[in-house]
Parts: C-alpha cells; structure tokens; sequence
C-alpha cells in the first residue's frame, strides 16, 4: 500500500478539537438523559437496580429493635379476635418490668371495646415507665370517595403515651420502598413510629428510602403469647425496643416489598425504624452520577480503537458500581445509577458508531488497490481548497503497461511515480482520481505550477524501477481551477494527444469574466442612484410573542435584467472589493428605517450583515463609527451578523473589531452557528450577544431527532454563556412550537413574515400588538 507522503489523507484532528467535540458530545448525550430522568423514564430500571444493590449488601439487623409478633400460636392461644385488651395491657406489663426502652403498637386501638378491657389497657400504659407509642394513620373514606379519615387511638389510651403514624405509600408498581419522617393526622404533625422507635426527626410528609438490605430474619422476634405468660429471658430485651403487630397471615397488614416479597406490616415498620436508627439517609438522585458519567464519557469519546472503547466503558461503568456500593454501604447515600450508567453506554455505542463510519468513510474514499484517496475524497475535499489550484498527472499507455507489468506491479510503478512526484516538490497528499490519473491540489500560481510540471517532465525522462525491469513512463498534465477535476482530467488528455508536457483548462473563459467586470459596473451606479432598496424579515421574540426585531436584506431589480437574486451579486460583489459600499448602503438605509419606526412608536432592533472580508478593515470601521456618531443611534437597537469564518480568519482583527463595535452600542450577532468549526467555548472569546442557528438544523428539527439533539443543546450553552438564540428558517407553526419549548429565545423565517418593506413592517407590528391587547 502507498503511504501518501507519509500523511493521513483523511486528516487528524487536533487533540483540542477533539477534546472539545467529545466535550460537546457528552454534554449532549448527558442532556439528554437527564430529560429522560426528569420525565421519570428509568424508575424501573432504577428500582431494579436498587433491588440487586440490596442483595449483594445484605447485613445483620442492629439487635437493638425487638418485634413481639402477633404470629399463628399466639392467634390460636387467645383463640378469639379481636382480642380482649387485657391481653395487650399484660404484655406491656411484662416488657415494662423486663426494663424495656420503649413499647410501639403497629395495631389498631381506634375502636371501643368491653370497658373493662380497654380500662385494663388504660391504667397499663399509664404506669408504664418505658416511652409507649401507639399508631394513628389516614385512609380514605370509602372505595368512591377518597376524603382523608384520620384515625387515633381511644382518648383514654392517648394520655400518657407518644403518637406515632404509620401511614405509608407504595410506589406505582405496588412496591413499598419507602417511609415516611412523619405525617399530618388529626390536623398536626406526627412523627411515624419509625422515627419515634429510632428517635428519629424528620419533616412531615417527606419520605426516606427504607433499607432492605437488612436481612429481616436477623430481626429478633417474640411470640405475643409467650411474652404474655412470662415465657422470655427479660435480659435480652433490657433496654431494647419493642414494636408489636401482626405477622399472623389470618390478620393481614401485608406489603410487597423488593427482594423480599410479601411481608408483615411490623417488619416493615422494623426496618424502617432500623433504617433511621443506623443514620439519616440521603439521597444525591441522579444529577451528581450523571455529571460525573458525563466527563468520564469525554474519555470514552476519545478512545481510538474498539478495544479502547470497551476497556474504557468496563473501568468506568466498574469505578461507578463500585463507588455506589460503597456510598450506600458505609455512607448512608442513595445514588440512582441508572442515568449514568445510560450516558456511559450512550457514549460508548456514540463512539463505536463514530469509528464504524469512520472505517466506512475511509474505506469509500480509498483506491482499494493503492491505499491512495480516492476521486471521493478528493471531491470531498474541494470546499476547503478554493483558492488552490488543481493538477491532474495522467499516464500515457496505461494499458500497455498493464499487461506487460505482472502481479503487484503496477502498485510498485504507481508508487515511483508517487516518489517521484514527492521529489519534486509535491507536499500535498496526492489522489487516485482514475486508473491512469494522480492529482492533487497546489497553493503555487500557475506560472509556478508550470515550472514546477516542466521539472517532473524532465525526471521522468529516467525509467523506473518496477520488479526487476526498467519500464519508461511517460507523464501529461493539466491544471484548473481547485473545483474543476473533470476539466484538469481533460486537460492532460489533451496535453497527452498534442504531446506537450501540460495543458491549462479554462472554465468560463473570457466572456464569463467581462460579463462580471460588466455586472459589478452596474453595482456600482445602483448604489450611486440608489436603485438597491432593503427589506426586512421580522423576528418574533418567543416570550412576548411580539416582533421586536428584523434583519435588513438588500434587493436589487435590474432595469435591463430584472430581479437580481442576491446570491447573484452579493458574493460577486466580495470578491470585487464592492461589498464595503454595498454594506454602508443597506447600513445607512436601516438607520433611516429605524428613525421613521421611532417616529411611529416602534422601538425595535435590525440586525446587519456584515461580511468576513470587512469585519477588520479599519476603513469600514471608521465608516462605521461615523455614521453611528452622526445619527445619534441609540445603544442596543444595531445589532451586526457575522459569520463563523469571519472570525475564525483572523481572530485577533476580528475581536478588536468587533470590541470597538461594541463600544458603539451595536449588539453582535453569529450568523449561520453550526455550519462551521467554532465551538461555544471558541466564541467565548468574542464580544457576542446572540447566536443564530441555522436554517439547515432548524427547519426539520420538530420532527427530526438528530437536528432537535442539535437546537436544545446549542440553546443550552448559548444560555450558560449569557447568548440569546435565533433560530432562523421556521416554516410552520410545529416548528415554531417546538422552538418555544426548547427554550429559543427568537424565531425567524416565512411563517413569522417575509422579507417585507419597512412600512408595511410597522403596520404588521402594529396589528399584533392589537391582536395581543
């Protein structure tokens, strides 16, 4: 294979273009997962998660909490239900005299009972030393009415005791994961029984994760019946704390919980209280793990192979499970992992698509037989090489030499040409462009290119080198312009029949070139008679839904050719340094304009064009400055459009410009963002008040993800740098629509107004300010 001057034909970029586009990159994809988050998109998957998170952190329950559980033997002992109350007022006997800390019921003591029994139970809990807490709770009022009752124990029963609420709420898959710090009974705020037992504080209302990492069998347990008949060791629940409920599956008050199925109500106000005891738990959500995922994601963005990918996105994806576990296990953090985990896998299938398409790209723009770029490439390339030259190389008898030339051959001969073309001065990557023809693009004018061809003529003239024979090769060549292949190709064909050494292709000849010197006279006196006239296309800000600004577009009707399109004249009139004259006409025009709505009661603002071939001439500056200072105009109502380019040829003109501008009063604009190489953090450094997406992203993007990916995530940053955003080319009310939820803050195009007079652009502000009033 030849290697190509010893270059990536495809180019590399820098490491800080990279570094930044992976930036941009995971920003995006971090965006768009937290979108996901904040719609509740992964609860499940989250919860599924937490769930093996409580497995594989399984530990032993403190011992300090005790359940004397309602269970079978005891509902066959007592053999009746509900139970006389005496029953309840001798286990509080014994637990008191066992020196128990505290004693809460998860039972329902709302209803009377025989007087006798509930006195029993009255006095009981009266001289009990321990703290006793009972339950209140709320529930609806019947199946078709969904008021709020709120229930408490007797009055009698309230009086010595604490209150403690045991109300909770399954999530929406039917599964309790969470409790409550407390709740709002009986018209104030209640501790639950979870915070009373763990002496826990908390606000009413808010929930805390319950921890089912604790195994609940290593919970201690008591039979209701045998602490009645004083069958226990007191000693081991001295200084305990005891919650009493039901664990009988004939009494109810069961819930489905993760990773243990169903369970008895008391269980779960156990580990609840169990939770708290061992620390107020915190949950970070999902934000902190997404912004670490996101930069960790930067790096996966920048791996170079596919390997790099998945080593990368295994040491991440461990890193975060690890530092989850850790954070739950001896921390007490909730983390939710899931976003993260989604921006990481984003990322990593981002990048491997990315190095996909890039071996698709290379290997659709490569000679398969030479490793050289091919024609693709090379057409791929003539945007950025408009001002160059090209030079096509074309082998006479190709053929001939084919078929005398065996095997791999004619890879070798081609490569001594290439060697030979390099020899010579050549330091451009040179292209396949067809069997017989090399090519390339040269910055040297074409009385350089010539001398230079006349060299590789006389090199040539020695034979070369190719699997052990000397073979004569001979070479014609053409040279155009960058964008004209064909006419290069044609060219050394040309040359090749004629015998001379090159030949030189014109493209539209002497009648295209007077027909423009012609044109650009004429330019010239519509500007002295001021035949040009200007209109604006208003731009309708998405909060006030007011038009408050236009841009000024210039026209031109020919006296002889007609309707000028502006594509026409306006590039033509760059390259013919007439743009300056140009610009100062429609800039003096918008003053005038802006003076006549002021007049009117319109205070609004128009935007410039101002091309990349003036924006540092200090000519046009002082221009500028003039006629600002001789009007009088007020600051912020002239705001100048630039383009990418404009600023990116010479950056260091193009800011002081662009300052001194500033310091008139005139807001700056980047026009057509998107469509270059600058990033946010490039424009940073420049003095700018707004962006302008363009009409390419902003067209399709209500209905197409990738352009929609594209406005949000422009309008975000533009927003973290303080930048208004105009989006430009809306052609129906869905775009429109779309726009306002992404957060834009101006919109431009047909279905806001055409390019219209400046009158009739005051009568159509002045008839939506009516229709809004």
């Amino acid at each position: 294979m030849i290697k190509n001057n010893g270059q990536e034909w495809g180019g590399t970029r820098p490491l800080r273009v990279r570094v930044m586009a992976s930036l941009a990159a995971a920003i995006v994809l971090s965006l768009a997962v937290s979108l996901g988050a904040t719609a509740g998109a992964f609860h499940a998957l989250e919860n599924a998660v937490q769930d093996v998170g409580f497995g594989l952190r399984e530990r032993n329950a403190s011992g300090q909490i005790h359940i004397v559980e309602m269970d079978a033997a005891s509902v066959a002992a007592i053999n009746r239900w509900p139970w006389p109350r005496g029953h309840y007022a001798r286990v509080v006997d014994q637990l008191d005299a066992a020196g128990v800390r505290s004693v809460a019921f998860d039972v329902d003591l709302s209803a009377p009972s025989r007087a006798v029994e509930d006195a029993l139970l009255a006095r009981s809990l009266e001289r009990a030393r321990a703290a006793i807490v009972l339950p209140v709770f709320s529930q609806s009022a019947s199946f078709d009415n969904t008021r709020q009752m709120d229930t408490l124990p007797l009055e009698d029963f309230r009086k010595n005791v604490l209150l403690g609420s045991v109300s909770v709420l399954p999530d929406p898959d039917g599964l309790l994961r969470h409790a409550f710090f407390g709740t709002i009974n009986d018209g104030a705020a209640r501790a639950s029984l979870a915070a009373q037992v763990a002496q826990h504080s908390g606000a009413a209302g808010t929930r805390f994760p319950i921890d089912f990492a604790i195994a609940p069998a290593t919970i201690p347990r008591h039979s209701f019946i045998a602490i009645e008949q004083g069958k226990f060791d007191p000693e081991a629940l001295r200084g305990k704390d005891v919650i009493i409920g039901a664990t009988a599956i004939e009494l109810g008050d069961r819930y489905a919980v993760p990773t243990h199925g169903i369970m008895p109500g008391v269980v779960v106000q156990a580990l609840a209280a169990e939770t708290l005891a061992r620390g107020t738990p915190v949950s970070l959500g999902w934000l902190p793990a997404v912004l670490l995922a996101g930069l960790a994601s930067c790096w996966i963005l920048l791996a170079r192979s596919g390997v790099q990918i998945g080593l990368r996105s295994v040491a991440v994806v461990a890193a975060t499970l690890i530092a989850w576990h850790m954070a739950s296990l001896y921390l007490v953090l909730t983390v939710m992992i899931v976003p993260a985990m989604l921006v990481v896998i984003a990322a990593s299938v981002l990048r491997g698509a990315m190095l996909l398409h890039q071996v698709f790209e290379k290997n659709r723009m490569t000679d398969t037989e030479t490793g050289l770029p091919n024609l693709r490439a090379m057409q791929a390339r003539i945007s950025t090489n408009t001002d160059m030259h090209l030079v096509a190389a074309m082998i006479d008898d190709f053929d001939s030499l084919k078929a005398v030339i065996e095997g791999d051959g004619i890879v070798t001969l081609l490569a001594r040409i290439e060697d030979r073309l390099l020899a010579s001065g050549v330091v451009a990557p040179i292209y396949r462009i067809d069997d017989r023809v090399l090519a390339w693009f040269t910055p040297l004018g074409y009385s350089a290119i010539g001398d230079q061809v006349k060299g590789l003529v006389a090199m040539m003239r020695s034979p070369l080198e190719v699997s052990g024979r000397r073979v004569d090769v001979r070479l014609a060549f053409g040279i155009s312009e960058a964008f004209a292949v064909s006419g290069a190709v044609h060219a050394a064909s040309v040359a090749l029949r004629k015998g001379d050494p090159f030949a030189y292709h014109e493209t539209a000849g002497k009648a295209a070139l007077e027909q423009q010197i012609s044109l650009m006279g004429e330019l010239d006196a519509a500007l002295d008679n001021d035949e040009l006239h200007v209109l604006y296309q208003p731009k309708l800000d998405l909060v006030s839904d007011q038009i408050t600004s236009a841009e000024a577009l210039v026209r031109w009707q020919h006296p002889q050719r007609g309707y000028m399109n502006p594509d026409s004249f306006i590039p033509l009139a760059e390259e013919m340094d007439r743009i300056e004259g140009l610009t100062l006409f429609v800039l003096k025009r918008a003053i005038r304009d802006l003076g006549a709505w002021c007049d009117r009661g319109f205070i609004i603002q128009v935007a410039v064009n101002i091309s990349a071939r003036i924006i540092s001439s200090p000519e046009f500056v002082g221009q500028v400055e003039r006629l600002l200072q001789a009007n009088g105009m007020p600051q912020g109502r002239l705001t100048f459009e630039i383009t990418e380019s404009a600023t990116m040829r010479d950056p260091d003109s193009a800011r002081a410009a662009l300052l001194r501008f500033r310091q008139l009063g005139v807001n700056i604009s980047m026009d057509d963002y998107g469509t270059g190489q600058s990033t946010l953090s490039y424009l940073r450094n420049f003095p700018l008040d707004e962006l302008k997406i363009d009409r390419s992203f902003v067209q399709h993007a209500h209905r197409d993800s990738d352009d929609a990916l594209m406005v949000r995530s422009t309008v975000g940053l533009a927003h973290g740098l303080g930048l208004k955003v105009v989006a430009e080319g809306v052609e129906d009310e869905a775009c429109l629509a779309f726009l306002r939820a992404a957060g834009c803050d101006y919109a431009q195009g047909y279905h806001v107004g055409r390019p219209m007079p400046a009158d009739e652009l005051a009568d159509t502000i002045a008839q939506k300010r009516v229709r809004a009033a």
